[in-house]
């Protein structure tokens, strides 16, 4: 009953995740969209530094953007930040339901660093932590130095994927890079953008003179926060790729995915004001066919024997032992099976014999940290019992 009231937690908070991420990205970049579509207004107002029509819905919508402030403050005044706030804090609670209670299935691989749960957990709670402090030191240091900024933000995105991919187990360490420019782009929210804001709108109540340089790092950190998003869903989702997460370069891998994703957005930036840089949309599907190509399977190789392919049997008592924990009708270590997939029965192992090649003998990405202590003996049987199939079972 515990491990099926976990699941749901982790379900409820999923979902929530999503949407609030959806609510976040989306109207995000519909001001991205909005900031780089405005165009001089027609007629010179006080005030205003571009406008933009549009149609939507039936109707037709004048946006107009003023810099440093409106002469007055309007009565209703829109804020951007709970959408981020929520997907953050749901995020991390997610995190916590699924990884941080159990830090020796999803986030030690011993084959990667020994830790302990307790270790694993402190680290996974520094990791994002330490990352916005980079972060925000660079910022500071290097103010609108827009260029130099930029290349070393690269480079602290490269540290990133090397540190997590060399302390936690793959699956892990993707969602925690992805955590941790997620951490960047909320704080970047919480401390330095809306208290910018604030800050004009105080100025404006008491009619004092705007200062514009809150606004100014207010914009720096909305720019950033807009190449990091793509980013960080890639990093996001990837986790779900074992092909990905259990290369021997695993950290270069996730980097190219990154600036992948890093090239698409900035391909529609440039959209937005009218652009139109078809090499960035090139370069974002080529790089991500080179890395799926660098990711390509190549058949396991096992060690010559002239002794007839393990049986069935001898692979269904391998499974039972190491990997019904999870994958079963009634598993001990979770309330499900997941994606409904078990292996009580000799036939459902016939049935799933692809996946099991590829996760057990070729990725070595279950079972999950090794949890069971699944044996190089055992990977050898089952890839042996695979590669001795007969061709019409494979196919």
């Amino acid at each position: 009953m515990h491990a099926f009231w976990i699941e749901a937690a982790a379900f409820a908070l999923r979902w929530l995740h999503v949407v609030a991420a959806i609510a976040w990205i989306g109207e995000s970049f519909y001001f991205v969209m909005l900031d780089r579509s405005l165009q001089a207004p027609k007629t010179p107002e006080p005030g205003v530094a571009g406008e933009s029509w549009s149609v939507h819905g039936g109707g037709f919508y004048h946006k107009r953007k003023f810099m440093p402030a409106p002469p007055q403050l309007p009565e209703v005044l829109h804020w951007s930040k709970w959408k981020s706030y929520t997907t953050w804090l749901s995020g991390f609670a997610l995190f916590a339901v699924l990884y941080l209670l159990a830090p020796e299935i999803y986030l030690i691989d011993p084959a990667v660093r020994a830790l302990t749960p307790l270790h694993a957990v402190a680290l996974a709670f520094a990791f994002p932590l330490l990352a916005w402090l980079g972060y925000d030191g660079l910022c500071r240091l290097l103010g609108f130095r827009d260029a130099a900024l930029g290349a070393l933000l690269a480079l602290l995105v490269l540290v990133l994927c090397y540190a997590a991919t060399q302390v936690f187990a793959g699956r892990a360490a993707f969602l925690l890079v992805g955590a941790a420019l997620a951490t960047i782009m909320t704080a970047n929210v919480l401390f330095v953008i809306i208290p910018g804001q604030k800050r004009m709108v105080a100025a404006l109540t008491r009619g004092a003179a705007i200062d514009p340089l809150p606004g100014l790092r207010g914009k720096q950190r909305s720019v950033h926060n807009t190449y990091f998003t793509l980013p960080v869903v890639v990093a996001m989702l990837s986790n779900h790729y074992a092909p990905a997460f259990a290369h021997q370069h695993a950290w270069l891998v996730l980097a190219g995915f990154m600036a992948a994703g890093a090239l698409l957005r900035q391909f529609f930036v440039l959209w937005h004001s009218g652009g139109r840089a078809w090499w960035l949309l090139a370069a974002g599907g080529a790089l991500l066919a080179a890395l799926f190509g660098w990711l390509a399977p190549h058949s396991a190789t096992t060690a010559e024997n002239s002794s007839p392919a393990p049986d069935i049997a001898s692979v269904h008592a391998i499974v039972v032992q190491r990997c019904t924990a999870c994958h079963s009708e009634h598993p001990s270590l979770m309330a499900s099976a997941p994606k409904g997939t078990m292996f009580d029965h000799p036939e459902q192992i016939e049935q799933r014999a692809d996946l099991i090649y590829q996760q057990v003998a070729m990725l070595r990405v279950m079972p999950p940290g090794n949890i069971t202590q699944l044996s190089e003996s055992e990977r050898d049987l089952i890839a042996r019992w695979y590669q001795g199939r007969q061709p019409a079972q494979r196919d």
